[in-house]
C-alpha cells in the first residue's frame, strides 16, 4: 500500500482544497492529511475561522481522505514521514523546495496550486463585503 501525506491549515474549505486531496490521493493508495492545531496556528500569527476540530470533521467526511492527524510543530513532518511509513509527501507549489530535506525519506511532490481560489481571497472578500 503505498501511503501520501499533506499538511494544511484546510480552513474555509473550497475548490483548491478539494483538487489538491484528490490529486494528493492518485498518487497513492492511502492518504493522510495532517491539519495545523489551533496552538500551532496560533503560534504561526494565523487565525482559521473554523476549530481544528471542525476542521479536522469536514476533512474526514472527504472521500479522498483516509486519516485525519494534528500538526503542532513545523518540525514533525520528519517524524511524520517515518511514523506513518509515508512513500509520498505532497503540498502546494508555492512552497517548492521548502521540503526538499524529506527526500531522503520518501517522494517529494509539488502539486499546482487551482489558480483564482484561496482561503485568504476568501476572507479578504468577506470582509471588503461586510466593512
Amino acid at each position: 500500500m503505498k501511503k501520501v501525506i499533506t499538511y494544511g491549515t484546510f480552513d474555509l474549505l473550497h475548490t483548491g482544497h478539494i483538487n489538491i486531496l484528490r490529486r494528493a490521493k492518485a498518487l497513492g493508495d492511502y492518504l493522510i492529511v495532517a491539519v495545523s492545531t489551533d496552538e500551532f496556528n496560533m503560534l504561526k500569527h494565523k487565525e482559521a475561522y473554523h476549530s481544528f476540530e471542525e476542521r479536522k470533521q469536514i476533512l474526514e467526511a472527504i472521500r479522498y481522505v483516509d486519516e485525519v492527524i494534528g500538526e503542532d510543530t513545523w518540525g514533525q513532518k520528519t517524524g511524520d514521514v517515518q511514523k506513518y511509513n509515508i512513500d509520498t509527501f505532497v503540498m502546494g507549489s508555492d512552497w517548492e523546495g521548502e521540503f526538499d530535506f524529506l527526500k531522503e525519506y520518501c517522494e517529494v511532490v509539488y502539486l499546482p496550486r487551482t489558480s483564482g481560489i484561496s482561503t485568504t481571497k476568501i476572507k479578504d472578500e468577506l470582509k471588503n463585503n461586510n466593512g
